[in-house]
């Protein structure tokens, strides 16, 4: 199969794609307008890696808040070019080192739709994944299984074979991003959904969903203060998510006012001082094996950072 041929088989309809989001219809149509912007952007990077060289691929036209979301589908044909053409990671690897490098937390989130698509595990015959970031892999398996299979996910609670044991708690951070999109963002459908799951599992799942609230900017801070409400012992969840937000805006050199609010919001802290709890606690985690049981002693230490500045939300 020539380069050609395998770009069209593979190409996205950015429209079909907003039109296949899975959920009821987004009773706000602001926030709806916002995500559908989000999906369009992640088809964008997709189909623009697809037909560029990842090391000279140039996402510069699209509005900076968009770009962390376009690099995440850009991430996800990367990793399916490289996959089906055994390149053993070459294209994901000069994203990484080139274009990419602002957007690490994003690249391998959406190396993780990849694998999901082809039903391997993360980083098999890839061997490119950064340290410890390369568990995100499993957050991004998560989403795209939420979001193309939402009945089974969402609502059955079924978690895919591959997916169980250790790596579960990541994979469900993933479903929670997801969830964010399937509820249109809106605080009771996320806290109604949730609240059928088994109770060990929705504190990833409320992870994500922080993580996903501050990064969109969906939501201004008054409706965030309900989703908070709802969240109820699982606060530390939603700021932990919303740390990691933070820092990934922050790395890439644009912070849109919307997700500095959200992230104020959801952790009582700025930007910059969210930011810094992930940066610690990873450097304490750095110092242990490079296995799931440090990536989640890495969101433990900025919940723990988060309770030690009051655990308050102002």
């Amino acid at each position: 199969m020539t380069a050609r041929s395998l770009r069209r088989l593979l190409s996205l309809d950015p429209q079909e794609l907003i039109r296949s989001r899975p959920g009821p219809p987004v009773g706000d149509p602001e926030v709806g307008r916002t995500l559908d912007t989000v999906v369009h952007s992640f088809a964008t990077g997709y189909n623009a890696a697809l037909g560029a060289p990842p090391g000279a691929l140039d996402l510069s036209h699209l509005p900076g808040p968009l770009r962390g979301f376009a690099y995440e589908g850009a991430a996800m044909s990367i990793g399916l070019v490289d996959e089906l053409t055994l390149a053993r990671g070459r294209r994901m690897r000069a994203l990484l080192d080139g274009p990419g490098r602002p957007y690490v937390h994003l690249i391998h989130v959406g190396a993780g739709w990849a694998f999901a698509r082809l039903r391997v595990r993360p980083w098999t015959g890839m061997p490119v994944g950064q340290r410890l970031f390369r568990w995100l892999a499993w957050d991004g398996w998560g989403f795209h299984q939420a979001f193309f299979r939402p009945r089974a996910v969402l609502v059955e609670h079924r978690v895919e074979r591959a997916a169980r044991g250790d790596v579960r708690p990541i994979r469900d951070q993933g479903v929670g991003r997801a969830l964010w999109f399937y509820a249109g963002a809106d605080p009771a459908l996320v806290a109604e959904v949730i609240d059928a799951f088994p109770a060990g599992r929705r504190p990833d799942l409320w992870a994500g969903i922080g993580l996903a609230a501050a990064y969109t900017g969906a939501q201004p801070p008054e409706r965030l203060e309900d989703l908070l409400a709802r969240a109820g012992g699982h606060r530390e969840h939603l700021a932990q998510g919303a740390a990691f937000a933070a820092k990934a805006h922050q790395i890439s050199g644009i912070v849109p006012e919307r997700s500095a609010d959200a992230v104020a919001a959801l952790t009582g802290a700025g930007v910059d001082d969210a930011s810094d709890w992930t940066d610690a606690s990873l450097k304490e985690a750095l110092r242990r094996p490079d296995d799931p049981a440090t990536y989640e002693a890495w969101r433990a230490g900025i919940r723990r950072a988060w309770a030690r500045q009051g655990g308050v939300v102002s």
